[in-house]
């Protein structure tokens, strides 16, 4: 159990550093602005819902490290990551990369089986 929780924990990983950079391929693809302000808004929209990610969490989470600087209580944590890896399979799947947004979709889907535990005691808070 400890490995499947391990690899479960590494998956997520994986789809959040996944969902940063959909964001950021499709903040390159689809905004058209000249010059220098294409790159900051590239750079900025990934680092914006890193913040959000990392500021609001649900204090003494077990899969984190238990601190949080926004406490906020396990449904708004659950939207909040929903909500995030929503944008990320949308901005795949408008970047004309439909097989690779189904593909991530179902990875999510997979990580969230994988998640009952987590998601019973995020439901909890």
């Amino acid at each position: 159990m400890y490995i499947l929780n391990q690899t479960n924990l590494l998956l997520r990983f994986a789809l959040e550093i996944v969902a940063l950079i959909s964001i950021g391929v499709f903040a390159w693809t689809h905004f058209n602005f000249n010059g220098y302000l294409k790159y900051v808004v590239t750079l900025v929209l990934p680092i914006v819902v890193m913040i959000i990610w990392s500021v609001f969490a649900v204090s003494n989470d077990p899969s984190r490290n238990g601190q949080t600087v926004i406490a906020v209580n396990g449904v708004t944590r659950l939207v909040i990551e929903f909500m995030i890896f929503i944008m990320a399979v949308a901005a795949l799947y408008f970047s004309n990369l439909k097989t690779v947004s189904i593909i991530f979709l179902c990875l999510i889907i997979l990580h969230y089986i994988f998640s009952v535990e987590r998601i019973k005691w995020l439901l909890n808070q």
